[in-house]
């Protein structure tokens, strides 16, 4: 192994199980334009296994934006013991719903109701996947989003927003969710926003993070301008982190751009800054954070981010609160 090569802790990562994955799972959901439809993947192997809420992003492929994308992650925590259940939310590429669709184009509040609905459905879901009855535990539920689905996760954690249609203050927290991972999702609103994000999805103008309290591990690519939606560059997508209260965990990959190495899928176009070392290490330190904020006392955090920013070796920096 090269000197560049972070090495972790080998018995965190060590035999991985073998995932069983099915889709799409449908839901019936009243009022909802479509059905919705989920992935599930799960070890073939464990009993009172957590479950982690995978909420996609947008992006220009077509599949990315659904329950097909973001396997390096979703395999990943699969393999190291979590449940993962991805939905396909109605901003989806793959649905192509007409553009006066109530809610659209982004569908900033119903991306958040479909983890609710997710977890009130649990029973149905753990149903229709062979060997997975029984295997779930409840009680440990956490989730995670990449670009727009960090924003959709950030909601579920306890971000608010002035919905621009009523004037209302909007809290969709879901207390059933104890964990959070923000993978480049968007800061806040305000002057930061550029003037075409600002008029084309007034929701982001007023993200108000200073309710934000479960615990979350915010990543961010010191490389990730997005200057199509915001003017205050990379830092931008740290705001979650700062602009909230503790505990929090802020993680910024050196030299990565919006697609934090490849997290969306394998070989993807647009991904800008593909490399797998940097994938490797947001999958470790994800995994990581969760399995220590879902089981208090567990190292995993502790040892898999002293492997990531020590030495010469470190592709990040990591800062607590």
């Amino acid at each position: 192994m090269s000197e560049s090569t972070p090495t972790y802790p080998a018995d965190l990562f060590a035999s991985p199980a073998p995932v069983l994955s099915v889709s799409p799972v449908v839901l019936s959901v009243p009022g909802r334009a479509v059905d919705l439809e989920v992935r599930v993947s799960a070890p073939v192997t464990g009993s009172d296994l957590p479950v982690i809420l995978l909420s996609h992003g947008q992006g220009y492929s077509n599949h990315l934006s659904s329950l097909n994308g973001y396997a390096p992650l979703a395999h990943f925590w699969a393999a190291h013991g979590f449940v993962v259940i991805q939905p396909t939310h109605l901003s989806s590429r793959t649905l192509s719903l007409a553009p006066g669709t109530p809610g659209g184009p982004l569908h900033w509040r119903s991306r958040a109701e479909d983890m609710t609905h997710v977890l009130d459905r649990l029973d149905a879901i753990e149903a229709a996947v062979p060997q997975l009855p029984g295997r779930l535990d409840r009680s440990r539920v956490a989730v995670a989003g990449h670009s727009m689905g960090g924003h959709t996760a950030s909601l579920l954690l306890g971000a608010r927003l002035t919905d621009p249609d009523d004037g209302t203050e909007v809290n969709l927290a879901e207390p059933r969710i104890r964990a959070g991972v923000l993978l480049a999702a968007p800061g806040r609103g305000g002057d930061a926003l550029n003037s075409s994000t600002a008029e084309s999805f007034p929701f982001f103008l007023t993200t108000d993070f200073s309710e934000m309290t479960t615990p979350t591990l915010v990543v961010a690519g010191d490389k990730d301008d997005s200057a199509h939606l915001s003017v205050n560059g990379w830092e931008w997508h740290t705001d979650p982190y700062v602009l909230s209260p503790g505990p929090k965990s802020l993680l910024t990959l050196f030299d990565a751009e919006h697609g934090l190495g490849g997290v969306s899928g394998y070989d993807v176009a647009e991904t800008t800054d593909e490399s797998p070392e940097r994938v490797s290490a947001v999958q470790r330190l994800t995994w990581a954070y969760l399995r220590t904020e879902l089981y208090p006392g567990d190292p995993a955090w502790k040892e898999t981010s002293a492997a990531l920013t020590t030495g010469p070796a470190a592709l990040g920096r990591i800062e607590s609160k």
